[in-house]
């Protein structure tokens, strides 16, 4: 008698993820600055020390169109597909779907029979996106027990509300809009979830408006970027609870939850503070009680620097900003690690007490003002961006491309890109490997997912 078996890359706990083979290759999203030529593509890094071709691209497939942006792309299945009440027992972790902020299309791309020349099968387009869920411009992909969930900034003229979007797991049709009652949510980003809690998490950017000609001072200093939380009831698709973090927090952007499904606290990461250019590192918890919290467990300050050396944003404030742009949580909940884009620091925290953050060390890798170098590589520019750790939490990657406009804000001499890690000792510390460099001629690399599974790209429902 036949009997389905789970994919091999799927586990119940993070907890057994971790014991899982290391990564051999990763996939990488890259994009053409321009919105004529080149289009976007998906690139395929190899990542096996062992591996005549370590360090290298091995594989590409180019996206139809121009003008993508390609953004925070997911499997269309992964571990959560375990849990007790997920509807797809079938399902493999084998379609990339990768999403174009600019475009609002989401690219299907097939992985096997070989993950190095991986295949574009379908193509939703903006309209049948809108059409469906009245929403646009694309931004993060999540794999859910009951679907593929899709995060949009707004609507098709640019204006909110964002929300998500859900695809059908089988045939990756959009079914339509997630929110059954938004209350007051208007703003969006980022998405996660606490499955054994039946709780989601959404955090704000801004609308497609706000931020697609770049950062506008004038918004930022009016407080009108995105400084709340949104908690939402998981089953019922219904707002529960705003955690407004103060106006002067803007742009709460990447939530990291426990992996342990019985703990329902998390961080979110907020890139500046109007009062003092700080970023910051915020905890989400629980109460006993139901409710739900917030509050402010990392800050890091503004680095002073010389006007001469500043972009004409910055130039004002005689300080670059740390602009957190990412977040990354180990699969055992222990090490938090924060990107600071503007000031080209990785750093690395200890977070065993969720509250009492404990910084254990950090790397320099470009920077505005720094230019900090790498071995392979020399002085480079742009700065730690997009994270991504492995299962086992023995190595990060790093990229240092945020979006195009935002990019020649901050780095108007243009974003020379690259991808490098760093290799991560079990009870902490970090630091760069100088045979790991990946530089990119013409294009911008923006998010890393790695074979098999990373530390963001699955939720358990086992602890």
């Amino acid at each position: 008698m036949p009997f389905f078996t789970p994919d091999p890359t799927f586990y119940p706990s993070a907890r057994l993820a971790m014991q899982a083979p290391a990564e051999r290759l990763a996939f990488l999203a890259t994009l053409n600055p321009t919105l004529q030529g080149r289009p976007d593509a998906l690139c395929v890094v190899d990542v096996d020390p062992g591996s005549p071709t370590y360090s290298q691209v091995v594989g590409r497939v180019e996206m139809p169109n121009a003008g993508d942006e390609l953004h925070h792309f997911g499997w269309n299945a992964c571990s959560s597909a375990l849990c007790p009440y997920a509807p797809h027992p079938h399902v493999e972790r084998r379609y990339l779907l990768v999403p174009g902020l600019r475009s609002s299309r989401v690219h299907v791309i097939d992985t096997k029979p070989d993950p190095r020349n991986p295949r574009i099968v379908k193509v939703i387009e903006p309209e049948d996106v809108a059409e469906r869920a009245g929403y646009s411009r694309l931004h993060t992909v999540h794999c859910a027990p009951d679907g593929i969930y899709v995060g949009a900034l707004g609507s098709q003229e640019g204006d909110g509300p964002g929300g998500i979007l859900v695809l059908d797991h089988d045939n990756f049709e959009p079914l339509g809009r997630w929110e059954v009652d938004r209350g007051p949510q208007v703003l969006a980003y980022d998405f996660a979830w606490h499955l054994g809690y039946d709780t989601l998490i959404t955090s704000e950017w801004g609308t497609p408006n706000m931020i697609e000609n770049g950062l506008n001072p004038e918004l930022l200093l009016a407080g009108k970027y995105g400084h709340s939380l949104h908690v939402w009831d998981l089953r019922k698709r219904r707002h529960l609870q705003q955690l407004d973090l103060g106006p002067e927090q803007q742009m709460v952007l990447e939530l990291r939850p426990s992996h342990d499904p019985t703990k329902p606290y998390g961080f979110v990461g907020v890139v500046v503070s109007t009062k003092d250019l700080t970023a910051s590192i915020w905890r989400w918890n629980r109460a006993d009680d139901g409710s739900w919290s917030v509050h402010k467990v990392i800050e890091i300050p503004p680095e002073p620097a010389d006007p001469a050396d500043l972009p004409p944003a910055l130039k004002p404030f005689n300080a670059v900003p740390p602009l957190v742009s990412d977040i990354e949580l180990s699969l055992d909940d222990k090490f938090l690690y924060v990107s600071c884009w503007g000031t080209g620091e990785l750093r690395q925290y200890d977070v065993s007490d969720p509250m009492n953050p404990r910084l254990t060390s950090s790397v320099r890798l470009g920077g505005i003002v720094r230019h900090a170098p790498h071995e392979k590589a020399g002085e480079l520019n742009g700065g730690p961006q997009m994270v991504e750790v492995s299962r086992d939490g023995r190595r990060v990657y790093l990229t240092n491309s945020l979006y195009a406009s935002w990019d020649a804000q901050f780095y108007p001499e243009g974003i020379r890109g690259w991808m490098t890690k760093i290799d991560v000792k079990p009870e902490g510390g970090i630091a760069v490997d100088p045979d790991f460099f990946v530089g990119f001629e013409g294009e911008r690399p923006h998010q890393v997912r790695l074979e098999g599974g990373d530390a963001s790209s699955d939720s358990y429902c086992y602890p």
